[in-house]
């Protein structure tokens, strides 16, 4: 996974998400306080074996005043999320007083009722969905839980939803790069720095193709051999590249990390022709696909939206991803290719047939791609953000992959959408807008898209 940028993850590894845990009791006593404790002490119990750091402010929390305490105590200490329960119904102004003192989206803990007796034990779902429905009013985003605490089913809730709401925060403070501007003709991948900065909250910093240029050049010789003996681990076979392409090879792998290092960017488009592959004679592919299979979020074709994709599938740590072309499409599947840009982790393994060779580009016969075919019978999620009627949309749809039907050069794979209608969905999507470019993904992550695209105020289009 990448490590080193600006928003703290996926680029950042000095410390685990922490979460503040926000205890709402009550001023004056009600419903069951033996059972807030019993709820209490299992929320503990639960977090002691948490995927992130929990931090529960020590006064209690049992209006706006101590409210605001707890909430400085958690911001002075760095936390990335509030989780917030009521282990018995609390006050519903506390929601108001959230919004003003969290811009961050919050999660919502509810927990269940004490299931013997004939009295009313908590109210914490009625709490809750107080709490929720004034948020929804004020337009803040959150997430919710609701199950026994100590439970397998509500800790993977928990996670899930502490996860979401850090994904959309960090997105919101992240900084995007972008290398010249997009490709000759592809307007439908014009950036707007106002929009993007506006609505899904990253900065877009910009460099020229020169200054790129530059970078590439001015790498140390001696960074370079030492990082040619890291590209020859690969065990990446020569198709008809040769051996003296691979010093620029790694010339633009390592310009391109430098960015990400040093100016602290989280995601990175580049235009990526004609000028590279004509003012320093090689496609800096293979250097993309090696920075994609290192997790770092990374765009061909100065698609700063389609780095924002990757970006996001990083924070929502779906491991290796890129962006590929809608090639073609029947009623059942997708021909989804690009020129040489995937990560390995999607394609045939190494030494393989079709596994990832080195190799120049079909068009102009220059070197700097990896060719591969993707795996067959690997379950994939295809999306897609993008500006459109002043808006951003999103497209999501899960697929297989499965073996292509013919051989093309570059990265090449077919994916297959059970009870889709692929002709009709394309349609759909050019009638929304949406470009050219989709991420791709391993594994099926339809469901915890769509609750990112709520956090972030982002239609959900198909």
């Amino acid at each position: 996974m990448c490590r080193t940028g600006h928003s703290g993850f996926p680029n950042e590894d000095s410390r685990m998400t922490t979460a503040g845990i926000l205890v709402l009791g009550r001023r004056r006593p009600g419903f069951d306080p033996e059972w807030a404790s019993h709820i209490v002490g299992r929320v503990t119990e639960q977090l002691r074996s948490a995927a992130f750091v929990a931090l529960r402010p020590a006064a209690p929390i049992v209006d706006e005043a101590t409210l605001e305490v707890a909430v400085v105590e958690c911001q002075s200490k760095g936390v990335d999320t509030l989780v917030v329960l009521q282990p018995t119904m609390s006050d519903g102004n506390l929601a108001v007083a959230l919004d003003r003192l969290w811009t961050g989206p919050l999660v919502l803990w509810a927990t269940p009722e004490r299931p013997d007796g004939s009295m009313i034990s908590s109210c914490s779902l009625v709490g809750t969905h107080v709490f929720a429905s004034t948020l929804r009013q004020l337009r803040h985003p959150f997430e919710l839980v609701y199950g026994m605490p100590g439970l397998s089913e509500t800790a993977a809730q928990l996670h899930a939803a502490v996860r979401l709401a850090v994904a959309a925060q960090r997105l919101r403070r992240s900084k995007v790069g972008l290398v010249g501007s997009h490709a000759p003709g592809f307007v439908n991948m014009a950036s707007d720095p106002f929009e993007l900065r506006q609505q899904l909250g990253p900065q877009l910093r910009q460099f020229g193709l020169h200054e790129f240029q530059d970078l590439v050049q001015s790498v140390a010789a001696a960074e370079v051999d030492k990082d040619l003996a890291t590209f020859r681990e690969l065990g990446i076979p020569l198709l008809d590249m040769t051996e003296s392409d691979l010093p620029l090879a790694s010339r633009y792998y390592l310009a391109m990390k430098h960015l990400f290092i040093t100016e602290g960017i989280d995601a990175l488009a580049v235009r990526c022709w004609p000028e590279c592959p004509s003012m320093l004679g090689q496609w800096p592919y293979v250097g993309m696909a090696r920075l994609a299979t290192e997790e770092f979020p990374i765009a061909c074709e100065g698609d700063v939206d389609g780095a924002v994709c990757c970006l996001a599938g990083a924070l929502l740590e779906f491991g290796q991803g890129y962006l590929s072309d809608w090639l073609e499409h029947d009623r059942s599947t997708i021909t989804l290719w690009h020129g040489g840009n995937a990560c390995l982790g999607l394609c045939e393994a190494v030494g393989a047939e079709f596994g990832p060779r080195a190799a120049c580009h079909f068009n102009n016969r220059k070197p700097g791609v990896l060719d591969a075919n993707l795996k067959a019978g690997v379950p994939i999620t295809l999306f897609r953000f993008w500006r459109c009627d002043g808006e951003y949309r999103l497209m999501v749809r899960e697929a297989s992959t499965i073996q292509p039907r013919r051989l093309l050069r570059g990265t090449n794979g077919l994916a297959e959408l059970p009870g889709t209608d692929v002709a009709a969905l394309f349609e759909e999507l050019c009638h929304a807008g949406m470009p050219h470019h989709v991420a791709v993904f391993g594994g099926q992550h339809a469901a915890t898209l769509r609750r990112l695209a709520r956090l972030l105020n982002v239609r959900v289009m198909a």
